[in-house]
C-alpha cells in the first residue's frame, strides 16, 4: 500500500492519544492507494486487544463503500510488544481475507510500523510505501 505521509502520522497520532490502550481504524484505498484513514473507538479499552462496536463497524465500512473506496487495511497499535500480529489478530484476520493489517508499535520511544497481509493463518510482511506531501 502506498500511503501519504499525512495519513500515516493521522494513525500514529491516534495510536499515541489512545495509549496505553490499542487503537484501531480502518485504512481507505483506491486502487491501491491510501485515500483515507477511518478512526474506531476500542470498544474494549483495553492495552492488550482491540474491538470495534458492530454498529461503529457497520458504519464506517458503508462509508467507505459510498465513497467507492476499498476497505485497504485495518490498523492497529500494540502498546507493549513489537507490532508483529498476534495470534489474536491472526484469529481475527481471518474474516478479513485480502486486507493489510497495519500495527504500530507504541512501546518505545519512537513509533515504529509494519503491515501485514495474513491469510490462512500466514503472515508476510508488507512494505509499507510513505508518499511525501
Amino acid at each position: 500500500m502506498l500511503i501519504p505521509a499525512r495519513l500515516l502520522a493521522q494513525i500514529v497520532a491516534h495510536a499515541r492519544r489512545d495509549h496505553p490502550d490499542e487503537c484501531c481504524g480502518f485504512v481507505a484505498t483506491l486502487d491501491g492507494r491510501a485515500v483515507a484513514v477511518h478512526e474506531a473507538t476500542n470498544a474494549a479499552r483495553s492495552p492488550y486487544r482491540f474491538e470495534i462496536d458492530g454498529q461503529e463497524l457497520y458504519d464506517t465500512t458503508t462509508a467507505i463503500e459510498d465513497a467507492a473506496h476499498d476497505i485497504g487495511a485495518i490498523y492497529h497499535s500494540h502498546t507493549r510488544s513489537e507490532p508483529y500480529p498476534s495470534q489474536t489478530d491472526v484469529n481475527f484476520a481471518a474474516n478479513w481475507p485480502g486486507l493489510e493489517w497495519l500495527i504500530v508499535g507504541t512501546g518505545g520511544a519512537e513509533a515504529v510500523v509494519r503491515s501485514y497481509r495474513i491469510d490462512d493463518g500466514r503472515i508476510n510482511e508488507v512494505e509499507v510505501v510513505v508518499e511525501d506531501a
